[in-house]
């Protein structure tokens, strides 16, 4: 008999611990705020909605610290944000002592990177600007004739967000350093005669965006295994960011499938962290700030308060994982209008464990595993839960898919797994799955 728990536990940062259970609890929410401006994923997804916010105004703390990679403080924080330009960005970074890490590129070292940014050098575009591949020449010390494969981001000038954005990711990409998060090489910032410049140049990810492999691409089909592995790489990245990052914790804000990039043995690694924000202080429970993010992917309480925790990425990521199960979107207005919105959708089909295998893509032909499966909508309901308290942290979501992954069972509580394996098809398909009454935005 399948057996998947979930039951809480005290923890020592205040966030329950998990054990996988067919039962769930009910949450509740506040107040409406309003939304509404596209935006578009990594590599130029135009996929999905972005929550508005309102024009940003100024303030005396910064919106996006620096990670304590290295060593320093409020007023240096601010002295970097005042920065507009790549010259003052560098004078800045050597009078506090970072090390000049990612490296300032000139405006035309990029264009000839990217043969003048021509239209066959494009890769993807949106509205945040346009994504060219390109080769840099004398990358390497050691073999200067070598070129280095790279990503150039160039911003449009007229992006509401552009710079703030842009210089969320100079500041925070290139403190944190992790397998499952995307390299940043270097920046560009030039206000001259051809007028504002912001450029972000990143490592070139081969295989592109999840979205593409998931919604576009479909010849090459994702496995079975290669989603769980997918899944597990990238809530890897998300509790690095939540639980890893010295003395702060990150809140990635815009967690979805395009931005999630594939590397050529499919290993994941999130990018734009242009929405990126420091978690909240000892003490506090959230963090309140504008309202951004995607719509179908962004937390309920987040985008009816304003209060953002790192359980909103853990909501974040349960619709990505329905996403990666069932292979539909979180929202599709080409479907029927009862099967538009994707938690709603799965949401007759999980009430017991015999039903599961009608919400499961089609293009897997039902080669998966049904036991492992129903533990992974269990998981995914859960990071669903109305309550953001009722949520799984994110260090607990990857040791549950890497549970999954290798057979075992997982207990939380001891944070130990047992060679105890279920083979495809055992359990009772019987079993009532109770999950909440609304699992939704």
């Amino acid at each position: 008999m399948a057996c998947f728990s979930l039951k809480s536990n005290d923890h020592e940062d205040g966030d329950p611990k998990f054990r996988l259970s067919w039962s769930f609890f009910r949450g509740s929410s506040g107040k409406k705020r309003r939304s509404v401006l596209p935006h578009s994923g990594s590599y130029g997804s135009k996929q999905g909605n972005r929550i508005p916010s309102p024009a940003s105004s100024p303030s005396s703390q910064p919106a996006y610290p620096l990670p304590a990679k290295v060593e320093v403080d409020v007023r240096t924080i601010e002295v970097l944000s005042s920065a507009r330009d790549t010259t003052q960005i560098s004078i800045m970074q050597d009078s506090v002592g970072i090390t000049p890490e990612p490296r300032c590129f000139t405006f035309s070292e990029l264009q000839a990177a990217c043969q003048g940014f021509s239209q066959s050098n494009l890769v993807g575009e949106g509205g945040f600007g346009c994504v060219y591949r390109g080769f840099l020449k004398g990358a390497n010390s050691r073999s200067p004739d070598s070129s280095k494969e790279v990503a150039v981001k160039m911003l449009n000038r007229n992006s509401q967000q552009g710079h703030k954005e842009w210089l969320a990711e100079v500041r925070f990409l290139g403190l944190v350093e992790h397998p499952n998060l995307v390299r940043l090489v270097g920046y560009c910032a030039e206000d001259g005669e051809r007028g504002i410049q912001r450029l972000l140049v990143y490592e070139f990810i081969a295989r592109g965006s999840l979205e593409d492999h998931l919604f576009r691409k479909r010849q090459c089909v994702l496995s079975w295994k290669q989603r769980l592995q997918i899944l597990h790489g990238a809530a890897q990245g998300l509790s690095y960011l939540h639980h890893g990052v010295k003395g702060i914790q990150v809140i990635f804000r815009d967690f979805k499938t395009s931005n999630v990039l594939l590397e050529e043995d499919f290993t994941p690694k999130l990018s734009d962290f242009g929405l990126a924000r420091q978690g909240p202080e000892r003490g506090a429970t959230h963090v309140s700030t504008s309202v951004v993010g995607t719509i179908g992917y962004a937390a309920p309480e987040y985008v009816q308060t304003g209060h953002l925790t790192s359980k909103s990425d853990v909501w974040s990521f349960g619709v990505v994982l329905f996403e990666m199960l069932t292979g539909r979107r979180s929202m599709d207005p080409n479907r029927p209008k009862s099967e538009q919105h994707l938690l709603e959708w799965v949401r007759p089909y999980v009430h017991s464990v015999n039903k599961v295998a009608r919400i499961m893509d089609p293009a897997l032909q039902e080669d998966y595993s049904l036991v492992e499966a129903q533990k992974a909508v269990v998981l995914g309901l859960h990071c669903c839960q109305r309550a953001p308290k009722s949520r799984p942290t994110m260090r607990l979501v990857a040791k549950t898919l890497q549970a999954i992954l290798d057979g075992k069972e997982f207990n939380p509580k001891s944070e130990k797994t047992s060679p105890k394996r279920r083979e495809n098809g055992e359990g009772d398909v019987n079993r009532k799955i109770r999950i909440p009454k609304a699992i939704s935005m």
